[in-house]
């Protein structure tokens, strides 16, 4: 049986090496190399010979030789111990889409139990990938806890974490977020605030409650019990269950725009009304927290911004003379929606 010509013809090869380039294009195979790496120093006419017969040929050039010749993979590796949260995944993606914009790519290594062999372990599958630098989104209360000490010869950002006096540490501004979030709605009339507060192991939902405590004491209200859920909307409804039977609640700070919705579900079967009963505001200011039932009144977090900073602090700690510590914040925003308003004594 006649053997078959493959489809492109017969120069079409999957092996195909930089040498056949240069031969096809009739260039030497350092002009093929500066074109690959997109050098500068060659004439168009060149570059196109050169471009048409990598095509006809099927060549890629070899990115991981050149990356050992750079000294650098153009790729941040993220390290993250959940993807069921909002805030985990719109981090994320913000990550990656400020990483493309810089020209590198992400990879991405979740980590299912948070303990000390198992970030070290992380930190090695990182290495074996080829990675220039880290970003971890440390959800929990681990460096802060000297828990998890993190490999000090790896260039790493951290997200959301209070370790910010040995690692650089990139998170949203959650006190400031909260304060403003118990001021408007003590400003509204409300005698004092209720917090659906997140998971205790949570840093940002510590944070949060700890920012909600501090701001009615301050404000001479006296705290009520803290309710805690775990992030998800069915923990906020049955959360909702209990303060739905607390007459003299009138306003709740739930510590994320989910719990918020499950709330507002427990209100309305108990038959509590958001705003005319209960004022409830939320965090996140999730994409879908305008068509909430009232559309949910929030705390903005911006999460493009806080992706951008973990980039651009990443790329800094890659340069020799970098030796930044220390936390950036970024700043919330309220955004004022419908579920509200004054108590209804105040009405």
């Amino acid at each position: 049986m006649a053997e078959r010509t493959p489809v492109g013809g017969p120069r079409h090869r999957a092996t195909a090496s930089m040498a056949d380039v240069a031969r096809l294009a009739g260039v030497s195979s350092q002009t093929v190399s500066r074109v690959s790496n997109g050098y500068a120093g060659v004439n168009e006419e060149t570059r196109q010979q050169v471009l048409a017969a990598m095509k006809e040929l099927g060549y890629r050039p070899n990115s991981a030789a050149r990356a050992l010749k750079r000294g650098e993979f153009r790729t941040i590796g993220v390290i993250t111990f959940t993807l069921s949260t909002t805030g985990n995944v719109r981090t994320l993606e913000a990550i990656a889409t400020s990483a493309a914009a810089e020209g590198y790519a992400v990879t991405l290594l979740p980590v299912a139990v948070p303990t000390t062999d198992e970030v070290r372990g992380a930190f090695s599958r990182l290495e074996e990938l080829a990675v220039d630098a880290v970003i971890v989104i440390m959800e929990v209360h681990l460096l802060d806890a000297a828990t998890v000490k993190l490999p000090p010869h790896v260039q790493v950002v951290v997200v959301d974490s209070d370790a910010g006096d040995h690692y650089t540490v990139v998170d949203t501004d959650q006190a400031g977020g909260t304060r403003t979030a118990v001021r408007h709605l003590l400003e509204l009339g409300h005698r004092t605030v209720w917090h659906l507060g997140g998971p205790e192991g949570s840093f940002a939902a510590q944070r949060r409650a700890d920012a909600w405590h501090a701001a009615l004491t301050e404000a001479g209200r006296t705290p009520p019990p803290l309710v805690r859920g775990d992030w998800s909307a069915e923990s906020g409804y049955r959360a909702g269950l209990e303060l739905a039977a607390r007459e003299e609640c009138t306003a709740v700070f739930a510590a994320n725009d989910q719990m918020a919705l499950g709330l507002l579900r427990a209100l309305h079967e108990r038959g509590r009304r958001v705003p005319e009963d209960v004022s409830v505001i939320g965090f996140d200011d999730i994409p879908e927290a305008s068509s909430f039932l009232p559309p949910l009144t929030t705390l903005h977090q911006d999460f493009a911004e806080v992706g951008r900073l973990c980039v651009q602090a990443v790329l800094r700690k890659m340069r020799p003379d970098d030796s930044e510590r220390g936390t950036t914040l970024v700043p919330t925003a309220l955004v004022l929606r419908e579920s509200t308003a004054p108590p209804p004594a105040a009405r």
